[in-house]
């Protein structure tokens, strides 16, 4: 099955949430989930819904992330079946220019029945290299396959 059409929709729609982030407009970030959405921050609170998505992130946008732009790269799409589909990005906010990628992205994508894709579920984790080189020398076994690792440096 040929899904191009569908990464450039999944593509555009991150890329509507980079845009959203760094216009500081949470709105248009919460537009980009479903209005049954579960988000998880790297800290671990969960949000509930595009509109609280949206709402809390107008007043982050206010306060804590404010005058921040969004660093977000791609890494993998993955389809389950027609109607839903897995990203995995790399990113971070910054003020000046990125300079590592700190934080893992998971979203999980569903097609709307006007055929439009929304972001139904999404978890942010937050990156510890020392903790994973420790990991590796000391139980080499559990180190990813080559494609495994994220890179920590912005392309």
């Amino acid at each position: 099955m040929d899904r191009t059409d569908d990464i450039a929709a999944i593509g555009a729609l991150l890329d509507e949430l980079v845009d959203a982030w760094d216009r500081g407009d949470g709105a248009a970030y919460g537009a980009a989930f479903t209005a049954d959405a579960s988000y998880i921050t790297y800290v671990g609170t969960r949000y509930h819904g595009g509109a609280e998505i949206g709402r809390v992130h107008q007043v982050l946008f206010e306060s804590f992330l404010k005058g921040t732009r969004l660093a977000s790269q791609t890494i993998s799409i993955r389809f389950y079946g027609a109607d839903v589909a897995v990203a995995l990005t790399r990113g971070d906010t910054y003020k000046k220019r990125p300079r590592r990628w700190r934080k893992v992205q998971t979203f999980m994508l569903v097609r709307q029945g006007d055929g439009r894709w929304k972001i139904a579920a999404f978890q942010n984790t937050m990156r510890k290299p020392l903790m994973e080189v420790i990991s590796f020398r000391f139980q080499p076994a559990s180190k990813p396959s080559p494609s495994g690792p994220i890179q920590d440096q912005p392309a």
